[in-house]
């Protein structure tokens, strides 16, 4: 314990940090107590509070997370610097990779956050993650306006509907298809991946061009 008490104040964070996501993805963030993460994590209670002041800012830290994590993943599928529709497959790829490796986060990611900081009552937390949400929808503005710039992707799309309705769409079939995959399998004779593969076309085919033979 007491090298425990010599480690950086960042290392104890991080360990209730990690401790939370695991509880919270067992137990759910409501049914989830201080109490209850102190004891997953290795502490006593009043610890707990030495690093935190509630489990609301717990829960931004992860929210925070989450989003840096996503922000990584499109980051990385943008710089593949291939034709619009390989662009986007990247994009699909890569929302998968991140739901199948961080299933909490992914959920997390969907949820409401803040967007009101014109007084002082939010975390820090709460408009870090704004940020980078505001950064990731500029990337994927910036993807969609490449393909219309391209001849790819239809001129008539209004960007930011666009970029939402981009996120819910493929973020409902991922979420589906892992939620749903013995009753695809068995209603469809689909795998998952086949069914996701199916719904990232139509998405696709919604925003371009269609070529006239």
């Amino acid at each position: 314990m007491g090298r425990r008490k010599k480690e950086p104040r960042s290392v104890h964070r991080e360990n209730i940090v990690s401790a939370a996501s695991a509880l919270f993805l067992e137990k759910g963030i409501a049914a989830a107590s201080m109490d209850d993460i102190a004891k997953a994590a290795g502490y006593s209670k009043a610890t707990l509070y030495v690093y935190f002041e509630n489990k609301e800012e717990i829960v931004g830290i992860i929210v925070l997370n989450s989003m840096k994590k996503l922000c990584d993943y499109i980051s990385s599928a943008l710089l593949q610097q291939e034709t619009t529709k390989s662009r986007y497959e990247f994009i699909c790829r890569g929302l998968v990779q991140y739901q199948e490796e961080f299933p909490f986060y992914f959920k997390m990611v969907l949820d409401k956050i803040n967007i009101e900081f014109e007084n002082n009552n939010y975390l820090p937390e709460e408009k870090e993650t704004y940020q980078i949400g505001e950064e990731i929808n500029e990337k994927i503005k910036q993807f969609l306006l490449s393909g219309m710039a391209k001849g790819d992707l239809r001129s008539d799309l209004e960007l930011m509907p666009a970029i939402f309705n981009f996120w819910g769409m493929l973020s409902g079939i991922i979420q589906l298809a892992a939620n749903k995959e013995d009753y695809i399998r068995k209603s469809m004779g689909l795998s998952k991946n086949q069914f996701m593969e199916y719904g990232f076309s139509l998405v696709y085919d919604s925003i371009a061009v269609r070529r006239t033979e």
